[in-house]
C-alpha cells in the first residue's frame, strides 16, 4: 500500500511545500496553499526492495512513413475549424470558459451532431444529474440522438464502466474539477485530484483511441483553474470566450498538437443554443455609424481567418491631474506606446486628455497590426474629422514612428473587398500584393503622414496606388 505523506500545495500553480505559508513563492499568490494528503502512487517513490527493473523499449528511426492523424468530423464547421479540421482520435482536448458562457451547450450540440453521423458518444456529467442533462438536450433539440449519459465523479468507476461497454468515439467529461480518484486522498477540485484525474483520462485516450474532451473551470483572471501541468498533458487547449452583454461566443485555440494555433470559431447564442457564424466580420460591423469621428475599421487575422472589426476611440479634455486611459479589447501598454509615438513624432499632444479605446462587439485583439487603426481612430476623435467609411487600416507602428509591414496583407485586403470596402491604408513596405481593380491602396511610410491626412479631413487622395 502506498505511503501517505502530508504536503502543502498551491492551488494556483501546483507548487509543493513542506509547511504552510501565506504567499506562494512560485506564482506570488496569497492564501492559495492548502494542506493535502498525497499518496505515493506513480512517482511517489517505492519502498526498498519493491523496485523492478526497467523494461527496454523499441528505438525507431526518425525517418519513415507519415500517416495523417485520423479525425472525427463533427459537422459543426466552427468547432472543426478551431480543432484544426476535426477531433483527432485518441487525443485529449481541454476546454475552459467563464461560468454560464455556454461550454455545456456547445458540447451537447457537438455530441448530438457526432451521434447523428454514426459516432458513439458518452457524456459524463459531474455537476448535473441525468434529468438535468436531458432537460438541456430537449431544449437544444438533441434528445433524439443516441448519446449515452452518466452522472459520476469517481475516475475509477468511469473507466470501469467504459471498459465493460463498447469503446466510444468521443468521451466528454464535464468537468475535471468534480472528479476524484481513489489514489489521491485530497478533496475534489484540488491540484492533486485534478492532476490524477486528467492523467488517468489521458492514459485512457491514448490506449483506447477514444477522443476525450475535458471541461475546466477558470479563475478570476480567465485562466483554466488547476495546475498548469494539465495544459501540458492534453493535446489541445481551447478557450470559450464571450461578453455577458453580447450574444456571440468565440472558441479560441491556444494550443493544438494536430493543427494551427490562434484559430477561432464564432458562434451566436440564442434561445435554441449556439448558431454558427460563417462570416464574423459582418457580425462585428453590423452596427457602424460611418459619420462619427473616432471609428476606424481594422483588418485583422485570427489564425487563418481574416476578421474586420471596428475600433472606437474617444479623446476628451480631462479635468483630472492624471488623465484616464481606459481600454476594452486591446492591450493597455500597447495604447500607451502609440500615445507616446504620437506625442514624440507627430506633435499630437494628449497629455491633458482622457483617452477611451474600445473594440466594438466585445472582440479582443492581440496582434500589433492594429496600431495603425488605433492611431487613426485617436487622431480622428481629437480632430473631429470622420474617417472614410469604405476604408480599412492595418500596420504595426514602431517606436521611431515608422509603419512596419504585417503578415497576410493579401488576405486582409481580400476580406475587406468582399465586404464592400474599396480603400485601404497599409505600410509602404508591404509588397507582393495581388492586383485588384476594386481596392485602392494608400501606402504610409511613417505615422506623421497618416496623421496629416486624417487631420486634414480623413480623406485619402484620389491618386492612391491601385493594388
Amino acid at each position: 500500500m502506498a505511503k501517505s505523506k502530508l504536503t502543502f500545495i498551491c492551488q494556483a500553480c501546483g507548487a509543493v511545500y513542506t509547511r504552510w505559508q501565506g504567499k506562494c513563492e512560485s506564482c506570488g499568490e496569497w492564501n492559495t496553499i492548502v494542506e493535502e494528503n498525497a499518496s505515493g502512487g506513480i512517482g511517489g517513490g517505492p519502498q526498498r526492495g519493491s523496485r523492478r527493473k526497467g523494461r527496454p523499449s523499441a528505438l525507431l528511426p526518425l525517418s519513415g512513413e507519415i500517416e495523417e492523424a485520423p479525425r472525427i468530423v463533427s459537422g459543426i464547421d466552427e468547432l472543426d475549424r478551431a480543432t484544426g479540421g476535426g477531433i483527432v482520435r485518441g487525443s485529449a482536448i481541454l476546454i475552459g470558459g467563464d461560468p454560464g458562457i455556454g461550454k455545456s451547450t456547445l458540447l451537447m450540440q457537438a455530441a448530438a451532431a457526432l451521434a447523428r453521423r454514426g459516432n458513439s458518444v458518452v457524456y459524463v456529467s459531474g455537476e448535473e444529474a441525468v434529468a438535468q442533462v436531458r432537460l438541456r438536450a430537449q431544449r437544444l433539440q438533441a434528445a433524439d440522438t443516441d448519446v449515452m449519459l452518466m452522472a459520476e465523479t469517481n475516475v475509477e468507476d468511469i473507466l470501469a464502466t467504459l471498459a465493460e461497454a463498447k469503446r466510444p468515439d468521443l468521451l466528454i467529461i464535464d468537468s475535471i474539477q468534480t472528479l476524484w480518484s481513489d489514489f489521491a486522498e485530497s478533496a475534489p477540485g484540488t491540484v492533486t485530484q485534478v492532476r490524477a484525474g486528467v492523467q488517468a483520462l489521458v492514459k485512457y485516450a491514448k490506449s483506447s483511441g477514444s477522443a476525450v474532451i475535458l471541461v475546466g473551470h477558470v479563475t478570476k483572471d480567465g485562466q483554466i483553474a488547476g495546475p498548469r501541468v494539465v495544459e501540458h498533458m492534453v493535446d489541445a487547449v481551447l478557450y470559450f470566450e464571450g461578453e455577458g452583454g453580447h450574444h456571440f461566443r468565440i472558441l479560441r485555440t491556444v494550443k493544438n498538437r494536430f493543427g494551427p494555433t490562434d484559430e477561432i470559431g464564432v458562434f451566436e447564442m440564442g434561445g435554441e443554443g449556439l448558431r454558427e457564424v460563417a462570416n464574423p466580420s459582418e457580425l462585428f460591423l453590423g452596427e457602424r455609424n460611418a459619420k462619427s469621428p473616432g471609428a476606424a475599421v481594422f483588418a485583422g487575422m485570427e489564425g487563418t481567418r481574416p476578421v474586420l472589426v471596428e475600433i472606437q476611440a474617444l479623446v476628451a479634455p480631462s479635468a483630472l491631474g492624471t488623465p484616464r486611459r481606459a481600454v476594452v479589447g486591446w492591450d493597455q501598454p500597447r495604447l500607451a506606446m502609440v500615445l507616446a509615438v504620437l506625442d514624440a513624432h507627430c506633435g499630437v499632444r494628449l497629455g491633458q486628455h482622457d483617452v477611451y479605446l474600445n473594440v466594438a462587439g466585445g472582440f479582443r485583439i492581440s496582434e500589433p497590426a492594429a496600431d495603425l487603426a488605433v492611431a487613426a481612430a485617436l487622431v480622428s476623435s481629437l480632430s473631429g474629422a470622420p474617417l472614410p467609411s469604405d476604408c480599412v487600416y492595418f500596420g504595426e507602428v514602431s517606436l521611431s514612428g515608422a509603419v512596419r509591414p504585417v503578415a497576410h496583407a493579401a488576405q486582409r485586403l481580400k476580406e475587406a473587398e468582399k465586404l464592400g470596402f474599396s480603400r485601404s491604408v497599409l505600410p509602404d513596405s508591404t509588397a507582393d500584393l495581388p492586383k485588384s481593380p476594386g481596392m485602392r491602396v494608400e501606402a504610409v511610410e511613417a505615422l506623421p503622414d497618416l496623421v496629416a491626412k486624417v487631420a486634414a479631413g480623413g480623406a485619402i487622395p484620389g491618386s492612391g496606388e491601385e493594388a
